[in-house]
């Protein structure tokens, strides 16, 4: 059974730091696309960024320079480290894996999810 697991969310201050991990079971993701997406109270979900089996990534434009995608395939985990937070970054965030490759276009198409981790960033 596939299962992702996030962990690594909580409350920090505007300016602090997070790094979100995503441990991922029930087969290797090695030559999966691996990604994280938010989901902010009152709005729809938003893909926040992406990295395919060779270590391409991608990144939605408000998070450019502040966040990193990273994967440690030997482990099953992908990783977000989010810099510089700002109060607009709150949400709860979630791990996803595709088994297709990324783009843009498809960027919410992700087959398997995470339950989520949630991130407050204060004022």
């Amino acid at each position: 059974q596939v299962q992702l697991v996030e962990s690594g969310g909580g409350s920090v201050q505007a300016g602090g730091s997070l790094r979100l991990s995503c441990a991922a079971s029930g087969r290797s993701f090695s030559t999966y696309t691996m990604g994280w997406s938010r989901q902010a109270p009152g709005k729809e979900r938003e893909f926040v960024a992406a990295i395919s089996w060779s270590g391409g990534t991608y990144y939605v434009d408000s998070v450019k320079g502040r966040f990193t995608i990273s994967r440690d395939s030997a482990k099953n985990t992908v990783y977000l480290q989010m810099n510089s937070l700002k109060p607009e970054d709150t949400a709860v965030y979630y791990c996803a894996a595709d088994g297709k490759p990324f783009t843009m276009a498809t960027r919410a198409d992700f087959h398997f999810w995470g339950q989520g981790t949630q991130v407050t960033v204060s004022s």
